[in-house]
């Protein structure tokens, strides 16, 4: 779970590079690795997922928090694919408060993890 919550650490790094205003020609490279960046997190997560599933099955508050943190990294590509792809901006306003409660998500998943109980 740590590389994953690293990876969407990172993505928050990256949509602040790239949101910067005044430097439309910097946008567009950060857009990529902002998108692949995303895919990334989308992979690590998916696999602490499985490894806590086979693992740690009792603790099943981190195997269901990592399925649950799965499928809100869905809709967020999901979404943020269709701000890029089909210029729809007006999810904006959608996409960046779903990340915040994904990175939320991902930090309580892994002091959860850390804990003993």
């Amino acid at each position: 779970m740590a590389l994953g919550t690293l990876a969407i650490l990172f993505q928050g790094v990256w949509a602040g590079l790239f949101l910067e205003r005044g430097n439309p020609d910097r946008a567009g490279s950060w857009v990529e690795v902002h998108a692949r960046g995303g895919e990334v997190a989308l992979i690590l997560v998916v696999a602490a997922t499985i490894t806590a599933f086979v693992r740690v099955r009792a603790r099943r508050v981190l195997w269901i928090g990592g399925a649950v943190l799965t499928a809100l990294l869905v809709v967020e590509a999901y979404v943020g694919g269709l701000i890029r792809d089909s210029g729809t901006k007006s999810l904006t306003p959608v996409h960046i408060p779903l990340a915040m409660a994904i990175m939320a998500l991902a930090i309580w998943l892994l002091v959860r993890s850390r804990s003993r109980i």
